[in-house]
């Protein structure tokens, strides 16, 4: 066990023949007694103050270990964002390039039927214009056919019988 600075005033010395002078023995143990009590002070002012660091320090590693737990949370956090951005995404792109199919055929399907309505249209347009044209001769020939001539000089002979009834 440490010396006190009791134990320092109390301590008695033996007396020799030729010893120490007693004043400046009780005058150094009164220096030491002092400078001991201030060395005592500190070391208990030191002690308090290494546990309020060290209270601190427990305070601040709580910190930090729930830091720490927050940014591994966190990372997880956007890792699992990042994985369903990614995930959606690639929905969207399936379902765009479905879509996409689906417009392309639709409308490869109507360009085709558009085709064949024109195809038709083509083809009902070369059969009038051939009837048209037939037709067209089958008048000029009955134009041209000497029907008609005899058609009027009937009628003129016909009024010419009927003047002369």
């Amino acid at each position: 066990m440490p010396l006190t600075p009791l134990d320092i005033h109390n301590k008695e010395f033996t007396r020799g023949l030729r010893g120490y002078d007693q004043d400046e023995v009780n005058e150094f143990l009164d220096q030491v007694i002092k400078d001991y009590e201030i060395v005592i002070r500190e070391k208990k002012e030191l002690n308090r103050e290494v546990e309020q660091l060290k209270e601190k320090l427990g305070h601040f590693s709580n910190i930090e270990e729930t830091l720490n737990k927050s940014i591994l949370i966190a990372q997880q956090a956007a890792e699992d964002v990042k994985g369903n951005a990614t995930k959606e995404s690639k929905l969207i792109v399936r379902e765009a390039e479905k879509n996409a199919d689906r417009i392309i055929n639709e409308s490869l399907e109507k360009s085709r039927k558009i085709e064949i309505e024109v195809e038709d249209l083509k083809k009902q347009g070369k059969v009038f214009r051939t009837r048209l044209k037939m037709m067209i001769e089958a008048q000029l020939e009955l134009i041209d056919n000497g029907d008609w001539d005899q058609l009027f000089q009937l009628e003129i002979t016909e009024q010419d019988s009927e003047q002369e009834d």
